[in-house]
């Protein structure tokens, strides 16, 4: 019986892992095609990637995508690191269920709400104020920082119930100020956390078209809406040459954060072995 069940598990892992992972190959191969039809095969070739290299459009829409992600990864996880911090370390206060509530929101909102109520928004204040006086990467940024925090502070709800608080309370025990504290120990346990978070909040806005292409204005073009406009009038094969660079330097990238906070991981453990044998000899 365990041997079947063994047997299943890892067929269901293998057709899991083929279903994910062999239309990135496919595209990988296809990156390579000389023929200007997707998918008709005309050979190997490096044609498709010199036209990329060679196409300011795309470049532009690239650069402005990761400009996007990278500001909008930044502040998410900076807000959605303080909103989990008020959710499970300030305990009950005053509006507690409300302030849960609307970070959570955008988990569960539909995509086409969410991005033509901050469009209304835009119009409602550049007629009251006068900003924004356009949309564009501002209005991108602010509103995928409205939705990646309600995941980054997802996780770090996550982190701080799985994290005990023993060192914490040993630190304000030998006198540390709470300030204190969250810096020098709080905010290194939530490491993994945070970085997590990050980078969850950056594919998300890599990836977005539906809120991005209700926000933004002429001459504000992110990657997923050239690529979505170029496959209603049909998909170039240089498109794939771009996605498999991208498929490329996001396994790099991934490598090198596993590498990273493997290690950060048993510097952790390191510290906190050490600390605890200090909170011993204290007591002794």
């Amino acid at each position: 019986m365990g041997q079947k069940r063994s047997t299943f598990l890892f067929s269901a892992l293998c057709f899991g892992m083929a279903f994910l992972y062999i239309p990135m190959l496919l595209l990988i191969i296809y990156s390579f095609n000389y023929s200007k039809i997707v998918p008709v095969w005309g050979g190997w070739s490096l044609r498709w990637y010199k036209v990329l290299f060679e196409s300011e459009e795309v470049w532009s829409a690239l650069t402005l995508s990761l400009k996007i992600a990278v500001m909008n990864a930044t502040f998410a996880t900076l807000l959605g690191t303080l909103a989990g911090l008020a959710l499970v370390r300030f305990g009950r206060f005053k509006g507690r269920t409300l302030f849960s509530g609307m970070i959570t929101a955008p988990l569960v909102m539909p995509e086409v709400i969410t991005g033509l109520s901050l469009l209304l928004l835009f119009i409602t204040m550049a007629e009251l104020i006068g900003w924004p006086g356009e949309r564009g990467i501002t209005t991108i940024t602010i509103a995928h920082i409205t939705f990646s925090m309600a995941y980054v502070a997802v996780i770090i709800q996550s982190r701080l119930a799985g994290m005990a608080q023993d060192l914490e309370e040993a630190a304000m025990d030998l006198g540390s100020k709470p300030i204190r504290v969250l810096v020098d120990i709080t905010l290194p346990l939530l490491a993994p956390g945070m970085v997590a978070g990050w980078l969850l909040a950056f594919t998300l806005s890599l990836d977005d078209l539906v809120i991005a292409s209700f926000v933004t204005g002429p001459g504000a073009n992110t990657l997923p809406i050239l690529i979505y406009s170029r496959i209603r009038l049909g998909l170039r094969p240089d498109i794939n040459a771009l996605a498999t660079i991208i498929i490329v330097v996001v396994t790099i990238g991934v490598i090198i954060a596993g590498y990273l906070m493997l290690r950060q991981q048993k510097q952790r453990e390191r510290d906190m072995q050490m600390a605890a044998q200090e909170v011993v000899k204290l007591d002794a």
